[in-house]
């Protein structure tokens, strides 16, 4: 079977363009009214949960349905895993052909380059802010200010360390963290 897999971001837009070019050429189609960002996709999610071997997932366009190009070639091979393949109508790109195959595996070399790049270029940047004394990751949660002051009120007033965390703002777990440093 074919299935065509179709969205648009909000209420307002209209998938016509989408319908129009699926109807033909699928089997089933599927509309979701929510953005890519959206955590869960209901109906993209049942969707790939009851494709079966020699099933074609089919899409308008590669951003209808994934996130991002990677996030497509993960998932395009996780399908082919599978036994699916997986139709971008608007590019051309059929991985049950040999043609759209090599497109296919063209996109995700491509990809797989640029991940690793992207990931080189990120380990460059974070050793060249080392290398200047840049402080890397999450702020800390409370000052050396704060921590003294905790010291002082626990060694001196006889306050439990739930009680200090809750005036600094804090899980008792992280002042102990702190005070122990």
């Amino acid at each position: 079977m074919k299935i065509g897999y179709l969205r648009v971001s909000t209420e307002e837009q209209r998938p016509d363009r989408q319908i129009d070019g699926l109807t033909p050429i699928c089997d089933e189609l599927h509309i979701e009214r929510l953005s890519a960002c959206a955590k869960h996709r209901p109906i993209f999610e049942g969707i790939l949960a009851r494709l079966n071997d020699g099933d074609t997932l089919v899409v308008w366009d590669l951003d209808r349905a994934f996130r991002s190009t990677v996030d497509a070639i993960q998932n395009a091979e996780k399908l082919r895993e599978r036994g699916i393949e997986f139709q971008i109508v608007s590019l051309g790109v059929d991985t049950s052909t040999a043609d759209g195959m090599l497109v296919y595996t063209v996109i995700a070399a491509m990809a797989e380059h640029e991940r690793k790049r992207l990931s080189e270029r990120t380990k460059q940047g974070l050793e060249a802010a080392r290398k200047r004394g840049q402080r890397l990751g999450r702020p800390p949660k409370m000052t050396k200010q704060q921590i003294r002051a905790a010291k002082q009120m626990l060694a001196s007033e006889g306050t439990t360390i739930a009680e200090v965390a809750a005036l600094n703002g804090v899980h008792p777990w992280t002042l102990t963290r702190n005070l122990n440093k």
